[in-house]
């Protein structure tokens, strides 16, 4: 089995990420990889809580309130389940993390973004995933799948369409800046499609195996 490793997946809404994390988390463990899928905000029963009010309909904390929350989530997230999995061996794959929390707060409601990245480093210091995979896709096909779902409960789901394209925009320049580090895939494609080129990815960088 390859050393344990932190794998994010990131993108708009709608951008099929946690299909992707499920189909990858199955592949992993038929190989033999103890694998952990878990989420931002969220993921451990504080963080849970935290997302419950984030996503409240009735929230109406402003960027800075919301940023703040996120971390204090993604802090016992990390203490709570994801170092603790890395220790034990386990590849994670996390369903969001920082870069969500820049390009949302940052990119989308313009907080400053040289404060986020400053408040993760007291967070999470010189942690970093090893891969992380951005779903991009156009705005306007993200928010269809969304209107799709059976059930919605997430309120940036609801944000304009102006919000939802400086999302993307702010995906896109966060890969530019961390290449080493960030793969754009094209979130258009089949879901047998993306996941393909989602183990190969793993494979090639990461030294995964898939039966």
């Amino acid at each position: 089995m390859a050393a344990a490793r932190f794998i994010t997946f990131e993108g708009g809404e709608g951008a099929g990420k946690t299909t992707q994390i499920k189909l990858l988390a199955d592949a992993l463990e038929k190989a033999g990889q103890p694998t952990l899928a878990t989420r931002e905000p969220g993921g451990s029963p504080a963080a849970e809580r935290i997302r419950e009010l984030l996503f409240s309909a009735t929230f109406n904390g402003d960027p800075l309130l919301e940023c703040l929350l996120f971390n204090a989530a993604r802090r016992d997230h990390l203490v709570t389940t994801v170092w603790p999995a890395l220790e034990a061996g386990k590849w994670v794959l996390a369903d969001r993390f920082a870069d969500s929390t820049l390009a949302y707060q940052g990119y989308g409601k313009d907080l400053d973004r040289a404060w986020i990245q400053s408040l993760y480093q007291r967070v999470a210091g010189d942690f970093v995933p090893d891969l992380t995979i951005l779903l991009d896709l156009p705005a306007e096909i993200g928010l269809k799948r969304t209107a799709m779902r059976a059930m919605g409960n997430n309120r940036y789901e609801e944000m304009n369409l102006a919000f939802h394209t400086r999302l993307r925009e702010g995906f896109l320049a966060i890969a530019e800046g961390a290449p080493e580090r960030i793969v754009v895939v094209d979130g258009t494609m089949t879901v047998e499609a993306i996941q393909g080129e989602v183990q190969a990815l793993v494979a090639n960088r990461l030294g995964g195996c898939f039966p």
